[in-house]
């Protein structure tokens, strides 16, 4: 029997930011809580949507965080809110008196999570930074690049959403569990530097040995190996090949028509790598990715294709229906598509429009009257109105 999902009931406040905060939101909100995100109050900004595009399953609340009135209903929601994220550099909250010695003192079972870039006790911590930085300052970005050329950001994954993002919602779902056993919550801390960091644990460790101790994008598994690396196609298109095991390696070469080469039993051989990958570089060259694909679709190659989001979207074959990361089979998260929303099937829970790849515009304000209905019996005009877009406490209502 299929049961509600996992964080069911559970009451968030997300403090309006970029992405990485509302991606640890979506994370929560996907597995059920309750989130609801505050936002700036803005004259008239009802009118228009913000910029986040992680807003499924998500309220909205205007505040004026600035005012008194906006800090007491700040307060006022967090004595009853199981989660608060706060995306801001440090000290932010603190200086408009919502930091966690004050919410955490009013309510002692609060989960107070907070995110940064840099470290709070590091060199950078009162400097900016984007992904790109916390990539470079952790060791990461070294890394990342094809052999002479420069370190090579790869978009704002790894760092912004791996290493910030989904790490704040580990560390969240670990508070939680600690809470189960003591009753109270405690503020959980987490960093992009840190985070991304501790995602290349793998790979730098590899530094010390010999399967990672050549210059960047010239070991097995940067690039420098002929055999684990991409290749364009006839139409312009690329295949993706990971044929580390000898097995697997044998079944590639033949596919490519290269079996007569003896290079099974030298495949390790660095010597003669810039020969095969120029061998490889002018077979895929020879056919379409299409043709690529009925070659070794089905085989133990470990060829696939380089698919592009918009094949995903669009074409039901390429299984590019997006789900939630994990599956639970009893608690299910909630569906990313509605095309995949059988539980019994997908593991997934009821889903919403957009099918992953278009995100919901959330306006300021919206759905917030609902939310302070649902989550504490409160009513506009008796406990609270809205005053040019911004929510304002009536009276000390009850919780």
């Amino acid at each position: 029997m299929v049961e509600q999902p996992p964080l069911a009931g559970l009451q968030v406040l997300e403090f309006a930011g970029l992405a990485p905060g509302p991606f640890a939101g979506l994370l929560l909100a996907d597995a059920g809580a309750n989130v609801l995100r505050i936002d700036r109050h803005i004259p008239n900004a009802r009118t228009q949507p913000t910029s986040d595009v992680l807003t499924r399953h998500k309220s909205s609340i205007a505040i004026d965080l600035k005012s008194i009135d906006g800090s007491d209903l700040i307060k006022r929601l967090a004595k009853q809110a199981d989660i608060i994220i706060d995306p801001f550099r440090p000290g932010v909250l603190e200086k408009l008196g919502l930091g966690p010695k004050i919410l955490c003192a009013t309510n002692p079972r609060l989960i107070y999570a907070r995110m940064t870039g840099f470290r709070r006790d590091g060199k950078y911590s009162a400097m900016a930074g984007h992904d790109i930085n916390y990539l470079a300052v952790s060791g990461s970005l070294s890394l990342l690049g094809r052999s002479g050329a420069k370190p090579h950001s790869p978009y704002n994954i790894l760092a912004d959403f791996a290493g910030g993002g989904a790490m704040l919602f580990q560390g969240i779902l670990l508070a939680l569990v600690a809470r189960e056993k003591t009753g109270r919550g405690q503020v959980v801390e987490a960093n992009m530097v840190d985070g991304a960091s501790y995602l290349a644990t793998f790979p730098r460790m590899l530094l010390k040995t010999p399967l990672g101790n050549r210059p960047r994008g010239e070991n097995l598994l940067d690039g420098g190996c002929p055999y684990y690396d991409t290749y364009e196609t006839k139409d312009g298109r690329y295949m993706a090949v990971g044929a580390l095991e000898p097995q697997f390696y044998a079944v590639l070469v033949k596919g490519l028509g290269l079996g007569d080469q003896d290079w099974e039993t030298r495949r390790e051989d660095r010597e003669i790598w810039p020969e095969m990958r120029r061998k490889f570089e002018a077979a895929f060259k020879s056919k379409t990715r299409a043709e690529w694909e009925q070659i070794f679709d089905g085989t133990d190659a470990c060829c696939t294709p380089v698919l592009e989001y918009s094949e995903l979207e669009t074409d039901a074959a390429r299984d590019g229906d997006q789900r939630p990361a994990v599956t639970l089979r009893r608690t299910p998260c909630l569906a990313i598509s509605e095309k995949g929303a059988d539980p019994n099937i997908h593991g997934q829970g009821p889903g919403v429009a957009g099918g992953g790849y278009t995100g919901r515009v959330l306006y300021p304000g919206q759905g917030g009257e609902e939310a302070l209905k649902k989550w504490y019996g409160w009513t506009k005009g008796k406990d609270f109105s809205i005053e040019n877009g911004g929510f304002v406490l009536k009276s000390k209502p009850k919780l």
